[in-house]
């Protein structure tokens, strides 16, 4: 019996067949550095921040004590806390129909052809949303101030008595709201701007043939097909109002009477201010939960809507 020709020769016999798992070395190396990054900065804050809600904890080191549900019993009474969850309810009503019907209008505006200098004109109008917020806010807070501000010097030039912007609970809040109105306007406009230039011009000129008006054409037609977009711009809205800081920092610093403090200032305050990092870690799970609870109803209202 004779053996088989070995063609391949004895150095083909002795090499290893490499590994499934090798020829994935190289693309899991080039990605490893994204998880890193993400395992650090992204779920380990998460995760310490949730057990130190748990606990008490001055920042010295070697301080930290297990309180349980101490925190979360405690917030549960903190009117002030309570407050500046209400506090940013009422801005976003003071605030978002202007922005929004405002941020409408002036893309459907400068959606139309025969305007000149489009480009010119949409660039100004995004203008106060690059400005610095902090320089902003000192801006209305010097045209604000009642003895001397412009906007009151105006209003007595017209007869019209001088308005507490800064001094007055309810007044307060508006002044937070124009502010918010002036710096955000702009980026809803480009927005909405994008999702008209999305609707096809057939649908326009089927209504405009139809008989519609102008108003109709904007209320029957290009506001439903906005919807979408509305959608996102609202949402964005609530998240942002809830997470408000630097403007009302700098504008009113919370005041007066706690009445224009949002949340997270609350929470800065409690945590770096009283340095109680426990309880401000508590305070944030609950105003998240109060964010994402805030945002399903909306969500869900507008699909309900739909059908």
């Amino acid at each position: 019996m004779t053996r088989p020709l070995d063609l391949a020769g004895p150095s083909a016999q002795r090499l290893p067949r490499p590994a499934p798992w090798r020829k994935h070395v190289w693309p899991l190396l080039c990605i490893a550095p994204f998880f890193v990054l993400f395992l650090v900065f992204g779920v380990y804050p998460v995760v310490f921040s949730l057990i130190l809600s748990f606990q008490d904890w001055n920042g010295a080191p070697g301080q930290q004590q297990w309180v349980g549900l101490r925190n979360y019993a405690e917030l549960s009474g903190d009117r002030y806390f309570w407050s500046s969850l209400l506090n940013s309810a009422l801005i976003f009503v003071l605030h978002y129909p202007v922005m929004t019907l405002g941020g409408l209008i002036l893309a459907v505006i400068l959606n139309e052809n025969r305007l000149r200098f489009q480009g010119l004109w949409r660039a100004l109008i995004f203008l106060p949303h690059l400005t610095s917020m902090v320089a902003a806010g000192i801006t209305f807070r010097l045209l604000l101030e009642k003895d001397s501000g412009l906007v009151n010097r105006a209003l007595g030039s017209l007869g019209l008595p001088a308005v507490p912007w800064l001094d007055n609970e309810w007044w307060a809040r508006v002044a937070v709201g124009l502010l918010l109105v002036w710096a955000w306007t702009g980026y809803q406009m480009v927005i909405f701007l994008s999702a008209l230039q999305t609707i096809p011009s057939e649908v326009n000129e089927a209504a405009v043939i139809d008989g519609a008006t102008r108003t109709q054409l904007f209320w029957k037609v290009t506001v439903p097909l906005m919807r979408p977009a509305l959608i996102f711009v609202t949402t964005l809205s609530v998240i942002g109002t809830f997470a408000l800081y630097t403007e009302p920092q700098v504008l009113t610093a919370g005041g007066p009477i706690h009445s224009t403090t949002t949340p997270t200032m609350e929470i800065y305050a409690r945590a770096f201010g009283n340095v109680r990092y426990g309880y401000g870690a508590a305070l944030s799970y609950v105003y998240f939960a109060v964010v994402v609870v805030a945002t399903a109803v909306q969500l869900r209202l507008t699909r309900e809507e739909k059908r």
